[in-house]
């Protein structure tokens, strides 16, 4: 522990502060960092961590709840159940370019009834909308995927923004999705399993190709390892579980132990697996040096006043981590404060 505190004090950076409290999620592209607080999305320039640009002003749209990018678009995930598509303007800032699904889209599949379903009694809904919060956002090449706590995921293709499939995958409210480099696709779930999807290419539909069991608690964060080797889970019970594949489908490596509150974020990067917990803790783990073995805690980063809800990292260093690389991690905690560390 004292180690963990020594690297607390001298690689804690800077801290950043949004107008409004309640970090709901954060994420980093093109030198730009994006924090989410209540409804409005806030930009921070990487450079000088200057704040340059607020968007999504509408408080009707809900919490945000996830962010992702493709080129110059970011697409953001919301409580009202829709998903918003903006554009990264050359001066950074963002102009609304549609929400999804598209008006376009609901207008050509509104008039034939077999594309309602029964959302709950005497409710229909066409089967491109999410009816709950959409919770969750991952893109993989052409398409982006969405979970929602309606249940089901949806994919959509990039170029088109229509809405090609929806999936009912789990029985209770879907909280993380993550897809890797070959198309696989993961959800998590409050009821307590985590469910592996891959698209068949002749059919265009995502079948299901194995289902993790069910966990002891809900499950609240997956990530995936370098690669997409491994997969990582977190739940309400703050345990961390590393998932592999093996010759009977998806197995159970180990568990990570140590949080005092429900794990509410998971990232991997460079070699290192950041957790971040209702405990107001964020902890740093890793490999052995040289060693198969299982992952250690190598750093118990502190000093959130609330419940770390959101993590986001970037390293200098391509492929896994060596001893020279710098890997700058941001959190993000319920009362609107983001704490940058150096690793």
């Amino acid at each position: 522990m004292n180690d963990s505190i020594i690297l607390k004090k001298r690689h804690c950076i800077t801290n950043l502060k949004t107008l409004t409290p309640h970090i709901t999620c954060l994420a980093v592209h093109r030198n730009l960092l994006y924090a989410a607080s209540l409804n409005l999305i806030n930009v921070f320039e990487l450079t000088h961590y200057s704040h340059i640009d607020s968007f999504n002003q509408s408080p009707s749209s809900g919490f945000v709840k996830s962010i992702t990018f493709t080129n110059s678009k970011v697409f953001t995930a919301h409580q009202d159940r829709k998903i918003r598509v903006w554009l990264i303007t050359p001066s950074k800032r963002h102009r609304l370019l549609s929400s999804l699904p598209t008006v376009t889209d609901r207008l050509r599949r509104c008039i034939v009834p077999r594309n309602y379903v029964t959302v709950r009694r005497h409710k229909t809904r066409l089967w491109i909308k999410h009816s709950d919060t959409v919770s969750g956002l991952a893109v993989n090449e052409r398409f982006m995927y969405s979970v929602s706590w309606d249940r089901s995921f949806k994919v959509w293709d990039l170029l088109s923004y229509r809405c090609l499939e929806s999936v009912k995958a789990h029985e209770d409210a879907i909280n993380a999705v993550a897809v890797n480099g070959d198309g696989t696709v993961y959800t998590a779930s409050a009821d307590g399993s985590i469910k592996v999807w891959r698209r068949d290419g002749e059919a265009k539909r995502h079948k299901l190709v194995s289902n993790i069991g069910r966990q002891k608690s809900t499950v609240n964060a997956l990530a995936l390892e370098g690669g997409g080797a491994g997969l990582f889970s977190g739940g309400c019970d703050g345990e961390i579980c590393r998932w592999e594949c093996g010759k009977n489908g998806i197995v159970e490596m180990e568990t990570l132990r140590g949080h005092g509150g429900a794990i509410l974020c998971l990232i991997h990067v460079a070699g290192l697996l950041a957790s971040a917990s209702a405990d107001l803790t964020v902890r740093i783990w890793q490999r052995e040096r040289g060693s198969t073995n299982g992952y250690f805690c190598r750093a118990v980063l502190e000093g959130h006043e609330k419940p770390v809800k959101s993590l986001v990292a970037f390293s200098d260093a391509e492929g896994e981590r060596d001893s020279n690389a710098i890997v700058t991690l941001f959190s993000g905690s319920l009362d609107g404060e983001i704490r940058v560390w150096e690793l």
